[in-house]
C-alpha cells in the first residue's frame, strides 16, 4: 500500500542505512547525541507524581469567644460592635463631606460651576445607593420595601384580588 505512495518510508530507510554503514569515525557518537533529546522529552513526559489524599482539616469556629456565653452577653457584644461600626461609618461620612467641601472650594476658586457639579455627584451617589439596595433586595428575595419585614406588594395584591368566601 505505501510502496506506490509518495509517503513510502522504504527509500528513506535505505538511504539512512547506506549513509550509516559508511566508515566515519563519529557515526556512533552522533547517533547517540541525536537520541538524547528524544529520550529526554519522553523521560520528562513520563514523570508522574502522585500525592496522597490529604486529610480534611479539623475546623474550629471562632475560638476567641467563650462557649458558655449567655444570650444577654451575645446581644451586648453585638450592640457594642454595632455602635463601633456606626461610629466608623459616621467618621467616614464626615471625612467624605470634608473632602467634598475642599474640592468644592477648589472648584469655586478655579471658576467652575460647583453647584451643578455637586448636583450631578448627588444624583450619581443616589443612583449607586439605589442600585446597591436593589441588588441586596434581589439577593434576599425582597420586593424593595423600606423595612423588608412586612408582606410584599405582590402578596398584598393577591390578597385583594382573591374573592372572599
Amino acid at each position: 500500500m505505501l510502496s506506490k505512495s509518495r509517503f513510502n518510508p522504504k527509500p528513506g530507510i535505505l538511504d539512512f542505512w547506506n549513509e550509516f554503514r559508511k566508515p566515519t569515525p563519529y557515526r556512533v557518537p552522533i547517533l547517540l547525541a541525536s537520541t538524547i533529546p528524544f529520550f529526554g522529552i519522553f523521560y520528562w513526559l513520563s514523570g508522574e507524581t502522585f500525592y496522597g489524599v490529604t486529610e480534611k482539616p479539623e475546623i474550629t469556629y471562632i475560638t476567641t469567644l467563650d462557649d458558655a456565653r449567655s444570650d444577654q452577653e451575645i446581644i451586648a457584644s453585638n450592640i457594642e460592635n454595632q455602635e463601633l461600626k456606626d461610629l466608623r461609618e459616621q467618621a467616614d461620612a464626615e471625612l467624605a463631606q470634608r473632602k467634598r467641601d475642599l474640592y468644592k472650594a477648589l472648584g469655586a476658586a478655579a471658576g467652575m460651576d460647583v453647584e451643578e457639579i455637586e448636583r450631578r455627584a448627588d444624583e450619581n451617589r443616589a443612583a449607586e445607593e439605589a442600585a446597591e439596595q436593589a441588588r441586596r433586595d434581589e439577593m434576599f428575595g425582597r420586593d424593595g420595601g423600606e423595612d423588608g419585614d412586612g408582606p410584599t406588594e405582590t402578596a398584598e395584591a393577591a390578597e385583594t384580588e382573591s374573592p372572599a368566601p
